[in-house]
């Protein structure tokens, strides 16, 4: 249902034509204009003087960080400033001369320069450059209707067109101020919990799982207070969605069903600590060390540059390796083979030798070598040693199996390998193919 007031809209727009009207056909509108333009390239050159020959960062060495901000803006506006300064002398020299109402838009210039200029000092503390440009022009905005006189009108006009849906009356006016006031709104949620996240991460009584699930629980909750605060601010009443409950409800069940386990499952792997950030873990294909718990996805780091994206549901009902769950001591396992002309007792004490002399082997643990097969090419072993941190375990095994193969090329202890003849009988064909294993 909609309801329109064409009456109010109408009388609004025939009473700004005719001021408008009655103003452009006075000479001093023209006198105004041409002050207006010239006050506007003069204080275009004096801004960029200003901002030529003004050195901010020497200037301000040592100030506090209010002084600098304050500073920085000031030169950055400078521009805006000496139009300002320049409409009001302009308005006063005119004040002397003539009649006040031949100055009426010397006047407006310098309130609706003066406007900009507070509005951006205010807003210099905002970070967001969305959100400053959004506050900006919205105040800009309706600095300008009150200076003009028609805010009031203005605010009656967008409050006179609306859409009933339900027991919900939606108007221009209300849709602009839930925007203005929710991106406010969500801006300083945001600063708040940033605060409270460095809060929590400088905690050295929690774990790294705990402070991940109270950030995103306190992010969660602030974002939800505020959405609520902002309503209730521009007097929406909450029960009256209660009309869209069920069609958000399919939504959240269909369309979202992927979206809601996943931040669930990522609930629960915070809560039951079986992964935490930094350790090294295994799911399917993707290997490396857990860099970051988000609300739909854990960051593995590969360690070569690559970032596996998991979906926190896998790391529930998919079978998860955790490298560091109870202990970062981690066993290294070596496959090796020698011929039969080699004594298995001297490569079993050679291999255990050359595993304790890896830098990365826990002295404490005694690396341990087995004969576990033999073969037709010659006897198989498994040395085995522990180090301290699973990260770079392959690295570790390549040089241990190096020394290794050093340690064999100074004892005579040869590796066997696969040796193929092909034997031609009679010409051409048959081939017969002979394979034999060297010694």
């Amino acid at each position: 249902m909609m309801e329109f007031d064409l009456n109010e809209i109408y009388e609004m727009l025939l009473s700004a034509t005719r001021s408008i009207g009655a103003e452009i056909t006075s000479p001093w509108f023209y006198f105004q204009l041409g002050l207006i333009l010239a006050g506007a390239g003069l204080a275009f050159a004096i801004g960029a003087a200003v901002r030529a020959r003004v050195d901010l960062s020497t200037i301000s060495m040592g100030w506090p960080a209010p002084l600098r901000l304050l500073g920085r803006v000031m030169v950055g506006s400078a521009s805006t400033a000496a139009f300002a300064v320049v409409m009001m002398a302009a308005r006063g020299g005119m004040l002397a001369w003539t009649w006040p109402s031949r100055s009426y838009l010397l006047a407006v210039c310098a309130k609706l320069a003066l406007a900009w200029l507070v509005i951006r000092l205010v807003t210099s503390v905002i970070r967001n450059e969305f959100i400053v440009r959004l506050v900006s022009l919205s105040a800009w905005c309706v600095a300008a209707l009150s200076i003009l006189g028609q805010l009031e009108q203005t605010i009656e006009a967008l409050d006179s067109v609306s859409v009933v849906v339900g027991g919900l009356r939606l108007t221009p006016l209300l849709l602009i101020k839930l925007t203005v006031l929710l991106a406010v709104a969500l801006w300083l949620t945001n600063v708040a919990s940033k605060f409270l996240e460095g809060r929590i991460a400088q905690s050295r009584d929690l774990t790294p799982s705990i402070q991940v699930l109270l950030i995103k629980l306190v992010r969660v909750a602030l974002m939800i207070f505020a959405v609520t605060v902002v309503m209730s601010a521009v007097g929406i009443n909450l029960s009256a969605l209660a009309i869209f409950s069920g069609a958000a409800g399919v939504g959240i069940g269909f369309g979202l069903q992927k979206i809601v386990a996943n931040f669930i499952s990522g609930v629960i792997l915070l809560a039951d600590k079986s992964v935490k950030p930094g350790d090294l873990v295994s799911v399917g294909d993707s290997f490396g060390r857990i860099s970051a718990m988000n609300t739909r996805y854990i960051s593995v780091s590969a360690g070569d540059g690559r970032e596996f994206l998991i979906p926190n549901e896998d790391l529930v009902t998919q079978k998860v390796v955790n490298w560091t769950y109870t202990d970062k001591n981690t066993m290294v396992k070596v496959n090796f083979g020698t011929n039969y002309d080699a004594d298995p007792r001297l490569v079993c004490k050679l291999a255990a030798t050359v595993a304790a002399a890896a830098p990365r082997a826990i002295k404490q643990k005694t690396p341990n070598c087995l004969l576990t097969e033999f073969t037709e090419a010659g006897m198989k072993f498994s040395l085995t040693f522990w180090i301290a941190d699973p990260d770079g375990m392959d690295g570790v095994r390549s040089d241990v199996m190096l020394s290794l193969w050093e340690a064999f090329k100074r004892e005579g202890i040869r590796v066997p390998y696969p040796v193929r003849e092909i034997r031609i009988r009679g010409g051409a064909l048959p081939v017969e193919t002979v394979v034999e294993m060297a010694p």
